[in-house]
């Protein structure tokens, strides 16, 4: 059973920076394409970047290419998400997924119920 634990959420300041973190635990013999996500007060979730663990490979989603990028650490099966020159509106609770089927393009998808395994989310402000 795959589990996913978000961690380092908090507040920031309008410029700063931050490194959310996605523990991964209870992988089996399948090797799943984890993703980062985001839902803003009021707004859909959307997606963010995702990597394919084996080989390193990311895929971002364009509008937000050049400020957040997503990297992984192997030995602690840890993928994280950079985030720099923050705005208000990256406000939101921020989610990463995993998916045995659905790989780097799991952040493309319109219906997220089809992602099998989330974790419970970070929230952090910027304010």
């Amino acid at each position: 059973h795959v589990q996913l634990v978000e961690s380092g959420g908090g507040s920031v300041r309008p410029g700063g920076s931050l490194r959310l973190a996605c523990a991964v635990s209870g992988y089996t013999h399948d090797t799943f394409c984890v993703g980062w996500f985001r839902q803003a007060p009021g707004k859909e979730r959307e997606g963010i970047a995702a990597i394919y663990p084996d080989d390193g490979r990311t895929y971002d989603r364009d509008s937000m290419k050049g400020r957040f990028s997503i990297s992984q650490d192997d030995v602690n099966n840890t993928v994280y998400l950079q985030m720099n020159s923050l705005e208000p509106a990256d406000t939101a609770m921020y989610y990463c997924a995993a998916d045995p089927f659905f790989c780097l393009t799991m952040i493309d998808i319109k219906d997220l119920n089809r992602i099998k395994y989330w974790g419970q989310g970070t929230q952090f402000t910027v304010s």
